[in-house]
């Protein structure tokens, strides 16, 4: 069984005429609720996160100017979501909220998701792309602090967008190895240096992908790995407005499976945060992640 944390303010803490796609978050919860007949997974609503987390990995100063709503223009206009609602620090506390809560379901169940998160793109005095805090960074760190077995992390970032705050923001930690396989020309125009990045070339389809994530996970099997943060984004599909990739979703599901054999043969908890799916229409986005939930549902 998989436990998915989930909150309906990741989708009402975002305005109705905010360009992003917020109504997915509630369509998968719906299409996973539906479908859920054999009780594969379990949905528990997270708590907000202690801001002493945050502190952790961000610079004060910009944590502070967020919880207080004091963010500039320009500030809030690198991040998106706008235009911002009253309800949007509290939404941003209970997403990193549930993508800690799901650390500590992976240690003590084998696995656990966020329906929500996979915020790579924020930096540590700034956020960028959709991105306020950087909940994979102060997952590994939380991670680090309350669980002395597990402290070497693998950040499996298949997000069509480069990791770049993620790779910025851990990139002299050795106990945390980043992999990011990404869309060569696509946001964030300037990219960072993950451990081991993998840029692919744009309008690429399913044999290529595949046979390329296939020796990419070779080389992370020797790894020292204690625990998997797989960012599972779903925006390398065809029908997504922003991935520039041309995966079908046979061939989602197909890196779906070899992340989860990859997983299986570490031997160790996996967490699993959202990431990023824009396609038009959304149902071939709520499709994809609905089918990699139940697909990890079985790890």
């Amino acid at each position: 069984m998989l436990e998915i944390f989930y909150h309906p303010i990741y989708t009402s803490g975002i305005s109705k005429s905010s360009n992003f796609p917020r109504d997915r978050y509630q369509l998968i919860f719906e299409s996973i609720s539906k479908s859920n007949r054999n009780k594969d997974i379990k949905f528990k609503i997270p708590k907000k996160i202690n801001v002493k987390h945050l502190y952790n990995v961000h610079q004060k100063d910009y944590v502070d100017q967020f919880l207080k709503g004091k963010l500039s223009e320009v500030q809030q206009r690198k991040i998106g979501l706008r235009p911002w609602t009253s309800k949007i620090i509290e939404r941003t506390l209970f997403i990193m909220g549930g993508s800690v809560s799901a650390v500590i379901s992976s240690i003590e169940n084998g696995a656990s998701a966020n329906l929500a998160g996979g915020t790579h793109h924020a930096y540590h005095d700034y956020g960028s792309g959709y991105c306020v805090f950087n909940d994979l960074v102060i997952s590994a760190y939380y991670c680090k602090e309350k669980f002395k077995r597990y402290q070497n992390i693998l950040i499996l970032d298949l997000d069509v967008h480069q990791g770049d705050g993620t790779a910025s923001m851990v990139k002299t930690d050795k106990s945390i190895f980043t992999f990011s396989m990404h869309c060569e020309s696509n946001f964030p125009l300037k990219k960072q240096v993950s451990d081991l990045d993998v840029p692919l070339k744009k309008g690429m389809k399913d044999k290529t992908y595949l046979k390329i994530l296939g020796s990419s996970l070779e080389k992370l099997e020797d790894n020292d790995t204690d625990i998997i943060f797989f960012q599972a984004g779903v925006d390398g599909l065809v029908h997504d407005t922003l991935g520039h990739l041309s995966l079908s979703h046979q061939g989602m599901m197909k890196r779906n499976e070899m992340v989860l054999s990859f997983c299986k043969k570490k031997r160790c908890p996996v967490v699993i945060f959202m990431g990023g799916g824009y396609s038009k229409p959304i149902s071939h986005t709520v499709k994809a992640f609905s089918e990699l939930f139940f697909q990890f549902s079985n790890l």
